[in-house]
């Protein structure tokens, strides 16, 4: 770290009233803000936050540098701001859901590669929520309700867990009308999305979960739509997951009135005011792009 870093580490730590708000905010690992703390401490050669198990706070120290500090990184920044080059730049670390990533995100980053030829992109998909901190990245693609509020997030869109089968299927064992029904079909259960043999639906607004006795469990979403579409039974997908085989009918969408509410897509970063230009510049250009893309607006219907 070197020594703008660790003075905006302590102008952070006053502003958010913690070690770990702020973190969030620099993208740094509880651990690695309480060494870079100490080093500058050390270096200072006075204490500088007092920390105690119920707050944090400056002590009289830590209050002139924090001053000395915003003054001398406002000066910094508008340095840049008049000798930096306008060409965004730099590595952008971005994750993503794996299915959806491959369709869709991958399309966006490269759109935005072609407008910035000084970037370079790491794209990881994975069907697993990465923390954006530890595996330090800049951007994340989420399907469905975030556990951290700490993170800021644009919303793009939404899709919907639907049950869908072939026209075969259906034609050989009968569409099933309401949930229940499901006891008397062949279902295949994707286990990446839940090990649990159950799928949940809403009747009257209200949750209901129903068990299965599946006749084929996969832990793999493409794998179990390709048995669905082999018409060994019902599945389950995500709307966009099957978008292409609704429109030219060889899926059947089931069940429409039971379906559990929509999912909100949304971009994640933990940025806060410190956000990368490159990392603001890609969410910029991606958001709207996303925003654009059908599969993400016709589950608002």
């Amino acid at each position: 770290m070197d020594r703008l870093d660790e003075l905006s580490l302590l102008v952070a730590v006053i502003d958010a009233g913690g070690l770990a708000a702020a973190g969030r905010r620099l993208r740094r690992s509880p651990a690695a803000m309480t060494r870079a703390l100490a080093a500058l401490e050390e270096r200072a050669g006075a204490r500088l936050i007092e920390r105690t198990t119920r707050r944090l706070a400056p002590t009289e120290a830590g209050r002139e540098l924090a001053e000395h500090a915003r003054r001398l990184l406002a000066d910094y920044d508008a340095a840049l701001e008049t000798s930096a080059p306008t060409a965004v730049r730099g590595l952008l670390r971005v994750t993503g859901p794996t299915v959806f990533g491959g369709r869709h995100l991958v399309p966006v980053v490269n759109a935005f590669l072609s407008q910035h030829p000084a970037v370079r992109a790491d794209v990881t998909l994975h069907d697993r929520n990465l923390d954006l901190i530890e595996s330090e990245l800049h951007v994340a693609l989420r399907i469905g309700a975030l556990a951290d509020s700490s993170l800021l997030v644009r919303r793009v869109g939404s899709v919907r867990r639907i049950t869908v089968a072939t026209p075969a299927y259906l034609a050989r064992r009968g569409e099933p009308k309401t949930p229940a029904d499901l006891a008397d079909h062949d279902t295949i259960l994707t286990t990446v999305v839940s090990a649990s043999p159950e799928w949940r639906f809403e009747a009257g607004g209200r949750p209901r979960a129903v068990r299965l006795d599946p006749r084929l469990r996969v832990n793999n979403v493409e794998a179990a739509l390709a048995a669905v579409l082999a018409d060994q039974g019902i599945g389950r997908a995500l709307s966009y997951q099957v978008a292409d085989e609704l429109a030219d009918g060889r899926l059947v969408r089931l069940l429409r009135d039971f379906e559990p509410a929509p999912l909100p897509v949304q971009l994640l970063t933990a940025g806060g005011r410190f956000m990368p230009p490159l990392v603001r510049a890609f969410l910029d250009d991606a958001a709207p792009r996303l925003e654009r893309l059908a599969i993400l607006r016709e589950s608002e219907a």
